[in-house]
């Protein structure tokens, strides 16, 4: 098979693409054909080397985060799947490698993909999809009539979690530049905030959530927006000791985390506020739930733009321009 493959840890470093053997299947596992795939920041952050301390990819190691495609082989003790099913799936931490035409990932992280949706459109879903009902069913249990923040509502966690977060009957205020303020609007977004013009500081308070992607700047800004008891989740960090608690993480590392994370957990709690890290894990279960909310029209996908597989270091560069509104995609084969 053929497969972009990262050589060496390198910032904007060129993906190569190579042929590689058919991916080993375990008894758990389906092989999977690869339709569509799609790019996320964390494909430039893994390639860059910024989470060498807790995913230490070996390189030269293949990419990618998110697959639509078929069924092609299961595993012996696979029962959920059969050959033929048309999936979706975020394959887990150290099996990843969506950058590719087969992947074999563990039945546990897959789910049957929505009915209504193209593999392209499929393939947009994953990730930013988990990460978002993580953060808001998961972790924050957000109930109807609380209010939550969400940064950088174009983005393709944002665009996500502000249909989701409506869905559960919260009042949403975003962020966005002016050029994207009617494509959140038209997600679900009550309050949108144009960050090119205005401090969101100034704008929204008394918030029970906030949902930071951005730097830590803004980390340290969305405290002032949440009420008394409120809680900052981000997914963009600093980790915190119960992500290295969850990850098993050795003592060193705990270290480091319990040092980098200090700071903002220490103003949390003097502020009786709650900060929490999320690094989304697969979850093939949630993916089928989110699948019955996409199908019924709950929530749509965004996808900016299709990039052909040859082009899939174009695709990796155009996102790190920050200017993709929702989902950038790779298609892989028909």
């Amino acid at each position: 098979m053929k497969a972009f493959v990262v050589d060496k840890y390198k910032k904007k470093g060129a993906l190569r693409l190579v042929a590689m053997p058919e991916p080993a299947l375990e008894a758990n596992d389906v092989l999977v054909r690869i339709q569509a795939t799609a790019v996320n920041p964390l494909d430039s952050k893994l390639r860059d080397g910024e989470f060498k301390l807790i995913l230490p990819y070996r390189p030269p190691f293949v990419l990618g985060h998110d697959v639509a495609g078929t069924v092609v082989r299961v595993g012996a003790a696979v029962r959920r799947l059969k050959v033929g099913d048309e999936i979706y799936a975020r394959p887990r931490d150290h099996r990843i490698g969506t950058f590719a035409e087969f992947i074999a990932i563990n039945e546990a992280d897959v789910a049957l993909k929505p009915k209504n949706l193209s593999m392209a459109e499929a393939a947009s879903i994953p990730l930013v999809g988990l990460t978002a009902w993580q953060a808001l069913v998961e972790l924050a249990k957000v109930k109807p009539g609380q209010k939550v923040f969400i940064q950088a509502g174009s983005s393709g966690v944002g665009t996500f979690a502000i249909q989701l977060a409506k869905h559960l009957g919260a009042t949403v205020a975003t962020t966005t530049s002016t050029k994207n303020v009617d494509l959140v609007k038209s997600l679900g977004a009550d309050v949108v905030i144009d960050y090119k013009t205005q401090d969101f500081e100034k704008v929204v308070s008394g918030y029970d959530l906030v949902l930071n992607s951005q730097d830590a700047k803004t980390l340290d800004k969305s405290f002032g927006v949440l009420k008394p008891g409120g809680q900052l989740i981000s997914i963009s960090g600093p980790p915190d000791p119960a992500f290295a608690k969850e990850r098993g993480l050795n003592l060193f590392l705990k270290l480091v985390l319990h040092l980098l994370s200090r700071g903002v957990r220490k103003k949390a709690k003097r502020l009786g506020m709650r900060y929490s890290f999320l690094f989304m894990r697969a979850q093939g279960q949630q993916l089928g739930e989110i699948a019955s909310l996409i199908e019924s029209g709950v929530i749509r996908p965004v996808v900016d733009k299709v990039f052909p597989f040859e082009k899939t270091g174009d695709a990796l560069a155009y996102v790190e321009t920050g200017r993709a509104k929702g989902k950038v995609i790779i298609a892989v084969a028909d």
